[in-house]
């Protein structure tokens, strides 16, 4: 597999409007292009009295794994559900991007990838001077909660998930697949799987604040005897996709692209966030290269470092 050269950001800025899945709320969003290293970033607006806050787009600003992924925190700032854009960006190639959003939840949309995709495809990639650094796994890093686990494997070609489910309802059964990720291969089998639910877990959900924004428009509804809604399923496994779609989104919070293979069984967002803890715990398990080498850098600290001002400069080649 052939890893990219140079580090990218968005040609222009563009906009998404919904509401989220959870909260019900009306949000927007706009993507800005950001300079090289500046990583992914939140820049969280409408807080109480005009504030703003920057939240870096990394496994150590999440604060909850409940049903979704939070980064940042709810006293000072904190943006939700935020797996779905995280996968397209990382599934297109995209490092540095700014995230203004005026609310609480990243907009749910049809529940899938897809429409960040086409926002992104309708302002275009751009191809920035600075190379692009990837995390090398040295030596498998492995978590487990009684039968599921996930681990991260040493692969130098490139960014491989092999995502296992098995839920006890013949509506979804075991289901597994396996991609080497890649802009094409994110585009055509994964970036339009739906986020899922049960119909009989609703009442619960909504009690404990989950789901106000649910709807079959945005969510696969599964009830006792099938899917519910009329136009049926996208894929005919469409439930794994979506798991493994999470996946990318969680796992790009790393900071930097990973040269991994990633395994798990009957996973989720808090054992993704929890192999990406077990990950940096320990320097030995990884390091950064170039693209062009193995060349080691000396600190963590400068994974994913960014700008605290947003910044818009575009440095195309």
């Amino acid at each position: 597999m052939m890893k990219q050269t140079h580090q990218t950001t968005l040609r222009a800025a563009v906009a998404l409007s919904g509401i989220g899945v959870h909260s019900g709320k009306d949000v927007r969003v706009v993507l800005h292009p950001a300079e090289a290293n500046h990583g992914i970033m939140f820049l969280r607006t409408g807080l109480t009295g005009g504030r703003e806050r920057l939240i870096e787009a990394r496994h150590v600003a999440v604060s909850a794994t409940a049903l979704c992924t939070v980064v940042g925190d709810e006293a000072t700032g904190s943006v939700s559900t935020v797996e779905h854009l995280m996968a397209a960006l990382r599934g297109l190639g995209v490092d540095n991007v700014l995230v203004e959003i005026d609310g609480a939840e990243m907009p749910i949309l049809d529940g899938s990838s897809a429409p960040f995709v086409e926002a992104i495809d309708e302002v275009g990639i751009v191809k920035l001077k600075a190379t692009r650094r990837y995390i090398k796994i040295l030596k498998p890093v492995r978590i487990t909660n009684g039968k599921a686990f996930s681990e991260l494997l040493p692969n130098d070609r490139g960014f491989r998930l092999d995502v296992d489910i098995d839920f006890p309802t013949p509506v979804i059964g075991r289901q597994r697949m396996v991609i080497d990720l890649s802009p094409s291969a994110f585009r055509h089998d994964i970036a339009g799987a739906r986020t899922f639910g049960f119909m009989s877990d609703v009442e619960k959900l909504w009690k404990i604040g989950f789901a106000r924004g649910s709807s079959l428009e945005n969510s696969v509804a599964i009830g006792d005897d099938g899917i519910l809604n009329p136009e049926g399923l996208r894929y005919s496994d469409e439930f794994v996709r979506h798991k493994l779609l999470d996946a990318v989104g969680d796992l790009s919070l790393a900071g930097l692209p990973l040269l991994a293979t990633y395994r798990s069984y009957c996973g989720g967002h808090k054992m993704n966030f929890l192999v990406l803890e077990a990950l940096f715990s320990d320097r030995s398990n990884y390091t950064i290269v170039e693209t062009a080498g193995a060349r080691r850098e000396s600190v963590y600290g400068e994974v994913g470092a960014s700008h605290i001002a947003p910044v818009y400069a575009q440095e195309a080649v």
